[in-house]
């Protein structure tokens, strides 16, 4: 399982007392396409470690599952906004829509000035799972 491990933008903003975290999970449909996304997924941590607001950014790749696990904070929930749809996460996101069989997104304001553990994003997940999935 290849874990890109939090990593900082060159230029780091101040702590700030709110920061706005979020983790995200993908589920692709074809493990071919695996890949593709993982490429893909490289190019915008690039992007979003360029964005202004970013704090840091992790990825978990479990490509023999086809499952992509992204953690990131930011100096608040507009800069996140702003990174989104921005080049090349946008594309990223248009082409990979289609072949995306599930995605769950949790956003939280952390306690304390700790960075967010990949622990805490997972239970998010899980809670948002099971909030969205439940019928």
């Amino acid at each position: 399982m290849p874990t890109l491990p939090w990593a900082t933008p060159k230029q780091r903003p101040a702590l700030t007392a709110n920061p706005t975290v979020m983790a995200s999970k993908f589920q692709l449909r074809d493990r071919r396409d695996v890949p593709a996304f993982f490429v893909a997924a490289l190019r915008i941590r690039r992007q979003m470690l360029n964005s202004p607001g970013v704090l840091g950014v992790s990825l978990i790749a479990k490509p023999l599952k086809g499952t992509f696990f992204t953690l990131s904070a930011w100096e608040s929930r507009e800069h996140l906004q702003a990174a989104v749809v921005g080049h090349p996460h946008v594309e990223t996101m248009k082409r990979f829509a289609p072949r995306t069989a599930q995605s769950l997104f949790a956003f939280w304001t952390p306690g304390t000035d700790s960075r967010p553990t990949w622990q805490e994003a997972h239970k998010r997940l899980d809670e948002e799972a099971a909030k969205t999935y439940r019928r």
